[in-house]
């Protein structure tokens, strides 16, 4: 993928709680890895584009090394920090001032010399005049660039980032600037194998994928390219119904989740095909739906869905349950894949390109109100008190989309005597005579009703 940092990369590493996170989120002066003070909470590799200076550069945030109290990760995020530091130009060490030296930094040391890569101990939390001789126990590790922050204060990050510039190659300017760009949100229940999904994309083991449940606490953007297109695949937190959401963690990862989806230009709503879909599929599609936001199903886990009967059998029953379980989203394509296996993965990009495409139609104007003005004759809508009945004036498809989307909103405007007289059921009958003349796959169709004012307003 064209990235223009691509050349100039920082990981962040050290032990649980040191403030990696914290410092991460002011180098990118923004709110991306979840801070907390329980150790662990950041597994994944998280990336983001250090602004602060010019040339920017890229940030890896990665999982603690060491002291974990979840043993049965401690060795996958040992190998997930390998891969950063064998990504990177230079290595941010980070080191609880207040602490001072423990076994684990020392040990975290002889690792990372190893690297034999440009390497700065960042005391961290060192937040007051007199703590700046705290920084003294760090010198007997050999550093020859110390550098002393609190994140949790914004001290000294300014003058952090400017040293790692300066440290950094000399940027290199990629062709292909023209690229489409496209933010795909992947969020489902946890274990339904999201981040298997994206490892089968790309080839590569870059999210941790376990069989244990909330493997992924944050939302992890993962840049991509494919068919000429940029993509940034966010892994998203499982979202459990909340009166499972035990620890303010897993409050906070689900929380993340749900703004991945507003920021998202397509969702990709992942189901167990195995399990088939469930309440908590339901809340989370209904999540997507009322976001306006254009969606992708997919049924993954396939190879275990009736596994003995024809393909064409189990195509045809696994998108007649998801149609039946997630029926208000019946514009979402289906794609049924096998992360695992890798069957039929690549059908993703499939789908994306048929949404893309579907964005691009206009209903021009005349068609629009020939259509509409044809179902009200059809079949009027009911009258309400008094007699009176909604009354269609004028229709036309808004050209205003939200900047930030890549995706065109199917927005129609509907010039009206009064919204109220329309039944929702209505609404939904017009969608769908819409559809037919449109399909409009993947993408939400919304009515925005302009009222005219009564005389008496007038």
């Amino acid at each position: 993928m064209s990235d223009p940092t691509s050349n100039r990369t920082v990981a962040i590493v050290g032990r649980p709680n040191v403030g990696k996170s914290a410092l991460f989120n002011r180098l990118a002066e923004k709110r991306i890895s979840i801070v907390h003070d329980e150790p662990g909470v950041t597994r994944d590799r998280i990336t983001a584009t250090c602004n602060i200076t010019s040339p920017p550069f890229t940030l890896i945030d990665t999982g603690g090394i060491g002291s974990n109290p979840d043993d049965s990760f401690s060795s996958i995020i040992k190998q997930e920090v390998d891969i950063a530091l064998e990504a990177a130009d230079l290595i941010l060490f980070v080191v609880d001032g207040n602490e001072g030296q423990t076994p684990v930094d020392q040990e975290i040391v002889s690792h990372l010399r190893k690297s034999e890569k440009n390497i700065f101990l960042v005391v961290n939390k060192i937040d007051e005049e007199k703590k700046i001789g705290l920084i003294d126990d760090f010198s007997s590790m050999g550093f020859k660039d110390i550098y002393s922050t609190s994140a949790a204060h914004n001290i000294g990050i300014k003058e952090l980032a400017h040293k790692v510039s300066s440290s950094l190659p000399e940027q290199v300017e990629f062709e292909d600037k023209n690229n489409l760009k496209l933010n795909i949100a992947l969020v489902g229940r946890p274990n339904v194998g999201k981040s298997s999904i994206i490892n089968a994309l790309l080839q590569d083991t870059r999210t941790i994928v376990s069989d244990i449940a909330g493997t992924t606490r944050d939302a992890i953007d993962v840049p991509f390219s494919h068919g000429g297109i940029d993509y940034t695949l966010i892994d998203t937190a499982g979202l459990r119904s909340r009166n499972k959401q035990n620890t303010s963690v897993e409050v906070f990862s689900g929380m993340r989740t749900k703004t991945s989806i507003k920021r998202a230009d397509i969702c990709v709503l992942v189901v167990d095909a195995a399990q088939g879909p469930t309440s908590q599929d339901r809340k989370i599609a209904n999540l997507i739906n009322k976001s306006n936001t254009p969606c992708l199903i997919v049924a993954n886990k396939f190879d275990l869905y009736h596994p003995t009967a024809p393909k064409t059998e189990r195509l045809e029953a696994i998108n007649e349950d998801i149609d039946e379980q997630l029926f208000f989203l019946p514009y979402a394509p289906i794609v049924a894949t096998s992360a695992k296996t890798g069957e039929s993965i690549r059908r993703l990009f499939f789908g994306i390109e048929q949404i893309r495409k579907s964005s691009s139609q206009m209903l021009n104007t005349g068609s629009l109100n020939r259509l509409l003005q044809n179902c009200l004759i059809a079949h009027p809508p009911p009258a309400g008190k008094g007699g009176k009945r909604f009354k269609l004036l004028y229709a036309t498809m808004s050209k205003e989309s939200a900047p930030q989307k890549a995706i065109p909103e199917a927005n129609f405007i509907l010039f009206c005597n009064k919204k109220s007289l329309l039944p929702n059921n209505y609404e939904r009958y017009l969608e769908n005579k819409i559809r037919e003349q449109s399909p409009y796959t993947g993408i939400p169709i919304r009515f925005i009703f302009r009222e005219r004012e009564s005389r008496r307003s007038r």
